[in-house]
């Protein structure tokens, strides 16, 4: 589950450009953890960082199509790594890999911590109905 992924990358998305000055989580905050993460060097767009870097999508991505995983990909709108989230999602369905995407509008990164109610509905819902359909496989 791919639940507010902590992607990032070299070039910015509209959603980046559009919630850089972010109370939850600012831009500047995000490459600052990358800077800290990545091998001494390397950039943004390392493959650890960005899942789109060379090319589209790690060789390992062909490991969890054959053994048949189902991936959730959960993000919102008010998220500033959402496209990115959003570009993973289409990355993995353009290899096969079965992709449960669950995007709502307006909150903001790792809302479902923050609020209470949020946390009950993704806990409750999104998160039990995914895991219900993978053992239902």
């Amino acid at each position: 589950m791919l639940h507010h992924a902590f992607f990032g990358g070299v070039e910015r998305t509209g959603s980046e450009e559009r919630l850089a000055v972010n109370a939850t989580l600012a831009l500047e905050t995000a490459d600052l953890c990358w800077e800290l993460s990545l091998p001494h060097g390397a950039d943004r767009d390392h493959q650890y960082c960005n899942p789109m870097a060379g090319g589209g999508g790690s060789e390992l991505l062909e490991d969890v199509r054959a053994a048949g995983w189902k991936v959730a990909v959960v993000d919102c709108e008010g998220d500033p790594l959402v496209d990115r989230c959003k570009e993973t999602a289409r990355m993995m369905e353009e290899k096969g890999i079965e992709v449960v995407a669950h995007f709502e509008s307006g909150g903001f990164h790792g809302w479902e911590v923050m609020d209470a109610e949020k946390g009950k509905e993704f806990n409750g819902g999104v998160l039990k109905k995914f895991v219900q359909s993978c053992l239902d496989a």
